[in-house]
């Protein structure tokens, strides 16, 4: 059920933190919508790790490496987003790419933390 939880949060708060980054964004013109969107993705990104720490769906360890497993998913999703702008699935389904990305990052911490141990 944890893994559950963090895939959707991480989805959820990447693509809720791309969308308020871009809406704010947008103030400051096209490129500031652009900046804004991947500001706040990243930023959710990481808060998705945040909140799993909190919640007890990772161990504190696994902190960095779902961080970055759930920015790098962000970095591929809005490459695929902005590939298939003309088709609304793309955008969509893309997202779910940080949730695998931060449920590999948290699984490689643990099987990194079980070979050390």
């Amino acid at each position: 059920m944890r893994r559950m939880y963090l895939f959707v949060v991480a989805c959820f708060l990447a693509g809720f933190g791309g969308a308020l980054g871009s809406i704010l964004g947008h103030a400051a013109g096209k490129t500031g919508l652009w900046i804004g969107g991947a500001v706040g993705g990243l930023l959710g990104a990481l808060a998705s790790a945040a909140v799993a720490r909190g919640r007890g769906w990772i161990a504190r360890d696994q902190f960095g490496a779902t961080a970055v497993g759930a920015t790098i998913g962000f970095l591929l999703a809005a490459a695929v987003a902005v590939n298939t702008l003309s088709s609304p699935v793309g955008p969509v389904l893309s997202t779910s790419l940080v949730g695998i990305g931060a449920l590999l990052g948290a699984r490689a911490r643990r099987s990194a933390g079980r070979t050390a141990t």
